[in-house]
């Protein structure tokens, strides 16, 4: 797969938490050709589902990204907004937005406030509006934007705005093309509003009541001079999760994974992600619980415009994932 191809493709779709149609669409189209059936439910949620006669899989990446959405139009044009998911006011001074028309625009700040005290409250959106009124026929109270900012490669690093968790919505559809022979009912789960409290998943998962389910997502990979010791290296291979801030994964979950990356020769490492959830959280404590673990992919400068992943664990996460929806699982209950 080109995977740089698919980032540009996935990241013109417009798809901030909470308005994932047309990314939801994008990604329908990808996928529908190697699916046995596809739909949208009430949530926004694509499921895309390869029939099965075995335990019913689960896997989940979120289409969601972060955003920004418009509070005010002042009048002299400029717009005052509030966040949609983890954006940090460092990460989005001076930085492109897009809304959903082509209106483009661009983050400052107020002249009297100092960046190393800025709040989101202190920002605001220039989108070359002359007054209020011209900023009305752009753009409208409740409209949300976007980065628009260019991915790119380098040498074997992939660098884009919203990697999180575009790159596993990729690495899904790379492995729904791959996956042949399989007993498993597998249920490949675009999930929506993840960034706003894996909103997405707990409806999907109480819907399909899977056996197993694996979520997928990037984690924390170390930066220079990193005190947090990130758990994750970029090139590293696939990361196996142990625990987030949402879920501390099924054993029996984490060692199957680790065991298949084993036997298939594909490089993995164990992940541990004190801060941050995903989709896993919702997941496994759907109805009776779920069996659940989690394939991440380690990422740099997350939620910022040029988040960083290396394509070789890319590659190794769509192995891994395809190897565990071929396998001929067992009932949850011959497992525990």
């Amino acid at each position: 797969m080109d995977y740089l191809s698919v980032i540009e493709m996935l990241n013109g779709s417009h798809g901030p938490a909470g308005d994932e149609r047309q990314i939801a669409a994008t990604l329908k189209r990808l996928a529908e050709p190697y699916a046995d059936e596809c739909w949208l439910d009430t949530m926004g949620n694509l499921i895309v589902h390869k029939k099965g006669t075995g335990p019913k899989v689960m896997f989940a990446a979120h289409m969601d990204c972060i955003g920004l959405i418009v509070t005010h139009i002042h009048k002299d044009g400029y717009l005052s907004f509030g966040k949609l998911g983890g954006v940090r006011p460092e990460s989005i001074l001076h930085t492109p937005f897009r809304f959903k028309n082509g209106v483009c625009g661009v983050v400052s700040l107020r002249r009297k406030v100092a960046p190393k005290d800025m709040t989101i409250d202190d920002l605001y959106l220039d989108i070359g509006a002359k007054n209020e009124a011209h900023a009305r026929r752009l753009v409208q109270i409740g409209d949300t934007a976007v980065f628009r900012m260019p991915a790119f490669a380098s040498e074997s690093r992939l660098v884009s705005p919203y990697l999180d968790d575009r790159i596993a919505c990729a690495v899904m559809l790379d492995a729904i093309s791959h996956i042949r022979a399989h007993t498993s009912d597998l249920y490949f789960v675009f999930t929506v509003q993840e960034e706003l409290g894996l909103r997405g998943s707990k409806t999907a998962a109480f819907a399909i009541d899977p056996d197993y389910a694996v979520a997928l997502d990037v984690t924390a990979a170390e930066e220079l001079d990193d005190k947090k010791q990130a758990s994750t290296i970029l090139g590293g291979g696939a990361a196996i999760k142990v625990m987030d801030s949402s879920v501390i994964c099924h054993l029996e979950m984490v060692k199957l994974l680790e065991t298949l990356a084993m036997e298939s020769k594909i490089p993995c490492q164990k992940e541990v992600m004190l801060s941050g959830g995903t989709d896993a959280g919702a997941i496994h404590v759907s109805r009776e619980g779920v069996l659940t673990g989690g394939i991440s992919i380690p990422c740099r400068y997350i939620h910022t415009p040029t988040e960083t992943v290396d394509l070789s664990d890319v590659s190794a996460a769509v192995r891994l994932l395809t190897v565990f929806a071929q396998k001929n699982l067992e009932t949850t209950k011959d497992v525990m």
